[in-house]
């Protein structure tokens, strides 16, 4: 094996699609548990962390055959934007108010191109695969800020 700059070593998706043998919960009890993280305000990947370090299930797909947001849409508790674009438009509007701050902080600026360049592409395809309404719209000054 030729020697890399980087690190090899990081964590392998199982290649089997059936859920593990050690993994005793059962498809109601793992719906029931992403239901009710939904509904303490969790977004999907904080529910999918959860479940792995305090519940030990590795993959939810494997034991429900559908994914976590799959899960959410049938129970419609989705949230209206896509986890994804919701945190680079926190992100934006972080450093949209910084920037009012601190006019002459040229890489920031900088870094508000490219997340609002990153904002737009993901908005084109979610308006393109019809999860954003076709006026939605990305407006600087109103990006939320958390």
């Amino acid at each position: 094996m030729p020697k890399t700059e980087k690190g090899t070593s990081h964590s392998i998706r199982p290649v089997s699609k059936r859920p593990p043998a050690w993994c005793r919960y059962t498809t109601e009890e793992v719906e029931a548990l992403v239901i009710k993280f939904a509904k303490e305000g969790h977004n999907p990947s904080k529910i999918g962390t959860i479940l792995r370090d305090q519940y030990g299930i590795p993959l939810v797909k494997p034991i429900m055959g559908k994914t976590i947001t799959q899960i959410l849409r049938d129970a419609e508790l989705v949230p209206s934007l896509p986890e994804d674009l919701e945190s680079l438009l926190k992100k934006a509007g972080r450093l949209y108010v910084h920037l009012e701050k601190n006019k002459k902080d040229l890489p920031n600026k900088r870094a508000l191109q490219l997340i609002e360049s990153k904002i737009y592409k993901l908005s084109r395809y979610y308006k393109r695969e019809n999860i954003l309404p076709p006026d939605w719209e990305y407006e600087a000054r109103t990006a939320f800020i958390k």
